[in-house]
């Protein structure tokens, strides 16, 4: 299959500021189609902030304003775009992730599922999974923790469905005293992505905001980007800079792969390649 360049667009988010952050998800949409991109994925929860308490009053619905404004930066910048926004649903507010196309049809939403424990006062648990077929490959758009390798059977499941790319808006957190030379971030992440890199054959990119959190459960934490990206067989496509004002985009060239068999079938591939799990 042809191969293609991903923006990964690890940008600030400011805790409530929906107005800024819309607008600085724009200029990163514009700036990797102006690189190249066919694809740009951008943070977890990038209106509000992830577990923000003003999501309960900022949060929209899918589609609404929030994921209209998204589209139409997809549709000016001609380019694919994912990104994670809060969606306000029949009473409810969920972690959601959007994969809109360059002619701003909306593919495939996503409601986070593995939602860690002190968030779950804000948001609902999702109920689904689902890939989207594109021009470029099949994709998938887990969001940050359903990537834990303790619930990896969500991006199993996805792998399964044909997903040969997984793109994950997330929020990768430290206290703030955390010393990135004593314990350098990353190590869960790229675990758990090779694992499935390496099973499936799929691409895996993680992209994580930057800035200080402000308010909710883990407020003074920084969210300190690391994005990363992580091929077929586990080659490692890139990582982003660490750090609360590390923001920036990060361009990879990815070359999605057939997937390793359909139904039945990949219970044997696996096999081969050593997982015992079912």
């Amino acid at each position: 299959m042809a191969s293609f360049m991903v923006g990964m667009a690890q940008m600030l988010v400011e805790g409530g500021a929906l107005d800024a952050n819309m607008a600085r998800a724009g200029e990163m949409i514009d700036q990797a189609a102006d690189e190249g991109c066919a694809i740009c994925v951008l943070p977890e929860a990038l209106d509000v902030g992830w577990t923000h308490p003003s999501a309960a009053d900022l949060a929209e619905p899918i589609p609404g304003p929030t994921c209209d404004r998204l589209t139409e930066a997809a549709v000016n910048a001609g380019i694919y775009v994912v990104a994670g926004i809060t969606e306000r649903a029949a009473g409810r507010i969920y972690n959601a992730s959007v994969l809109i196309s360059p002619t701003g049809d909306l593919l495939l939403r996503h409601r986070k599922i593995n939602v860690l424990d002190i968030a779950q006062d804000l948001y609902s648990i999702g109920d689904s999974l689902q890939v989207a077929e594109t021009a470029l490959g099949t994709v998938g758009i887990p969001i940050c923790a359903d990537n834990f390798s303790t619930s990896l059977t969500l991006a199993h499941s996805l792998a399964r469905m044909g997903a040969q790319m997984l793109l994950s808006p997330s929020a990768w957190a430290v206290p703030a005293e955390h010393d990135n030379q004593a314990q350098p971030y990353g190590e869960t992440w790229r675990t758990s992505f090779s694992e499935l890199a390496r099973l499936y054959d799929v691409t895996v990119i993680g992209v994580s905001n930057v800035g200080w959190m402000n308010a909710g459960p883990w407020e003074g934490r920084r969210c300190i980007g690391c994005s990363l990206a992580v091929g077929p067989g586990g080659e490692i496509l890139g990582q982003a800079p660490y750090g609360e004002d590390a923001h920036v985009l990060m361009t990879v060239p990815v070359e999605p792969r057939e997937p390793i068999g359909r139904g039945t079938t990949i219970a044997g591939k696996l096999r081969e390649r050593g997982y015992e799990g079912p």
